[in-house]
């Protein structure tokens, strides 16, 4: 078994919440020979650098996230994509202690295979931006100011698909063109939605 690494020890101290399930998790993992290392302030775990897995807890659940779980075979239907626009990774979701004494073998078998996804290089073919589709509201002002145009093109793709995302998700039309008007002065400064 690698060794726990130390500068992660506080992310299982601090669980109140999923503190046995989350260290029952750490030592499934590191019991695969991954390193142990902290990213995004949650317990990740790398095979030469490159993410495996990492284990994050939410109020409902904590959870096992594979960073190219698209690629995984999944042959127990237990991974779950997060959100529509998640591309990449999938969660296995427990709620309680026994579920992941249950499945020990099941995600020892499911973290050996993400390690084989990795040493093979294998990638998770992702959409480009230009795949999504722009909101009517916004594209309406992308195509009324040929300055704003510009200046969201020379977004970084991520940037983009962010902006693109946070209009998206407005379920009315009144909400959606607030969000754009709002976002315009940052879009026309270069900045992300975050910046």
């Amino acid at each position: 078994m690698n060794s726990m690494n130390p500068k992660v020890d506080f992310y299982f101290i601090k669980a109140k919440k999923w503190q046995e399930e989350t260290e029952l998790l750490r030592t499934i993992v590191l019991d695969c020979g991954l390193t142990e290392e902290l990213k995004w302030g949650c317990p990740c775990y790398t095979l030469q650098k490159s993410n495996i897995v990492l284990i994050h807890t939410f109020k409902e659940y904590c959870a096992l996230l594979f960073m190219k779980g698209a690629l995984l075979q999944d042959a127990k239907g237990i991974l779950i994509q997060q959100t529509e626009n998640v591309q990449a990774a999938r969660q296995i979701r427990f709620t309680n202690v026994k579920e992941i004494v249950k499945q020990k073998a099941i995600l020892k078998a499911y973290i050996y295979e993400a390690i084989e996804v990795e040493k093979a290089g294998l990638k998770v073919e992702l959409k480009k931006t230009e795949e999504y589709k722009i909101p009517e509201e916004f594209q309406t002002k992308l195509n009324e100011n040929p300055v704003l145009k510009t200046a969201f093109k020379a977004l970084t793709p991520g940037r983009q698909r962010a902006y693109i995302f946070y209009f998206s998700a407005a379920k009315q039309s009144k909400t959606r063109e607030a969000r754009v008007e709002k976002c315009i002065p940052q879009i026309m400064d270069g900045k992300g939605l975050d910046d």
